[in-house]
């Protein structure tokens, strides 16, 4: 019986070889946003990163890019507070959502920021996945359950990325996995397929690089 959500296959050598170019290339900041208006055309195919505060997503946009500061890491979580672009290539953008979940802001600005998240989501024909990001330490809590739940409403197919893992002993990693799987089953747009990454590490980071370089 195959197993439901299994982990990433490694690319081959010449896929891991063409999504290195890729990111190794150029890669730009291009600009945040803080309203639907303020969005670049809709002119390339997309991703998107999601996850809580602090559960490494600048961390992991920077290592899947090779520079240190492409986005801003912070240990204030909801310092982020806008969507922000960049361009991957002359045919792709990253976007780098807002953390959700604990934001130190006010409730009116944390409103603002879900609704342009919801607002995105629904409303951005070339966004070909999002990737939700769970800190393997803690697995899927109820926070990403609402992310999980408007993914599947704005019917934008999703993948959950695992950070953190080696912050995590093996012995221990297969009881996470089975709680994010049972937790997957039930949302239908998830990608079957998971993947781990460590940052710190640069494990994984060829697997999501190739997985990305492969959506056109």
């Amino acid at each position: 019986m195959q197993m439901q959500f299994p982990l990433a296959e490694e690319p081959d050598d010449a896929a891991r070889e063409a999504a290195r170019k890729l990111f190794m290339g150029e890669v730009d900041f291009l600009k945040g946003v803080v309203a639907m208006d303020g969005l670049p055309p809709d002119d390339r195919a997309e991703v998107c990163f999601a996850g809580r505060s602090n559960v490494g997503k600048s961390s992991l946009i920077n290592a899947l890019t090779g520079r240190k500061a492409l986005a801003r890491a912070s240990n204030t979580p909801g310092r982020t507070q806008e969507i922000n672009f960049f361009t991957l290539g002359e045919e792709r953008y990253l976007v780098d959502l807002p953390g959700y979940g604990f934001a130190n802001a006010p409730v009116a600005v944390v409103d603002k920021w879900q609704r342009l998240l919801k607002q995105y989501l629904s409303g951005r024909a070339t966004l070909r996945r999002a990737f939700v990001l769970v800190d393997f330490r803690h697995g899927i809590k109820k926070v990403d359950e609402e992310i999980l739940t408007l993914l599947d409403k704005s019917a934008v197919p999703f993948q959950v990325v695992m950070t953190k893992q080696d912050k995590v002993k093996a012995v221990d990693q297969e009881k996470v996995l089975e709680q994010v799987r049972t937790a997957l089953s039930r949302h239908p747009a998830a990608y079957p397929e998971i993947v781990t990454t460590s940052s710190e590490k640069g494990d994984g980071i060829a697997t999501l690089r190739a997985i990305i370089a492969g959506l056109t």
